[in-house]
């Protein structure tokens, strides 16, 4: 069986480092650009193509007003797949009313691998911390669930971040993970591997009641 492989980043992917390495764990280098959290922007996806410059073949998928006739066939013909930041509830419904969770799942399952920024951090756990439904940011529990617990990105790039998850793991919700823009968290099937860094000081924490640890990152 391939190794199921995510790459759960807090911020800053395309283009970086990281960027680099998720293409290195991929079998090839075709990458699938899914934009569907930011609302399918035409200037995110022309910076994925940007970014890809010389990294490999490029390519992306909009379900407005349509998804391709034979989007699993297209899905599968890929070696990597980033998703986008947004809202990341609006993007989970989208993906669920045409069946793009289950083929994310086969694709994981098959040896693709995931990666996404913020809501494309969010939506491979149970649960997450998001500004899907207000700057106030609220505690989600409808992730994919192809890993267990929670996740919060950007924890030192916004200020509510932090105090938040940790309010809302020590009310009740789910303990998880915690990654710095710059950082992203490697998951080989469902047991973290490392955190990896693109920046000084970033890393990623392990968030439960009451308590914060900081994970080790090697820097890339």
């Amino acid at each position: 069986m391939p190794d199921r492989q995510i790459i759960a980043c807090g911020g800053f992917l395309l283009g970086s480092r990281v960027h680099d390495h998720v293409l290195a764990l991929a079998r090839g280098s075709r990458a699938l650009y899914v934009p569907t959290a930011s609302m399918e922007n035409a200037n995110l996806v022309l910076a994925f193509y940007e970014s890809m410059r010389g990294r490999g073949e490029a390519d992306h998928l909009v379900f407005n007003p349509y998804p391709p006739a034979d989007l699993r066939e297209f899905l599968l013909s890929f070696d990597a797949i980033f998703v986008a930041g947004g809202n990341t509830a609006n993007m989970l419904a989208v993906w669920r009313v045409h069946g793009f969770d289950e083929l994310l799942r086969e694709a994981w399952e098959s040896g693709i691998v995931l990666a996404g920024t913020s809501a494309g951090m969010i939506c491979w756990f149970e649960a997450g911390v998001t500004d899907s439904f207000g700057l106030q940011l609220e505690g989600m529990r409808d992730g994919l669930g192809f890993l267990a617990g929670s996740a919060c990105p950007h924890y030192d790039g916004e200020e509510r971040r932090r105090p938040r998850y940790h309010a809302l793991v020590d009310d009740g919700f789910p303990s998880g993970y915690a990654a710095d823009d710059g950082a992203a968290l490697h998951f080989v099937g469902t047991e973290l591997q490392e955190v990896l860094s693109v920046r000084d000081g970033a890393t990623a924490y392990r968030v439960e009641p009451g308590a914060e640890t900081p994970l080790e990152a090697r820097t890339l």
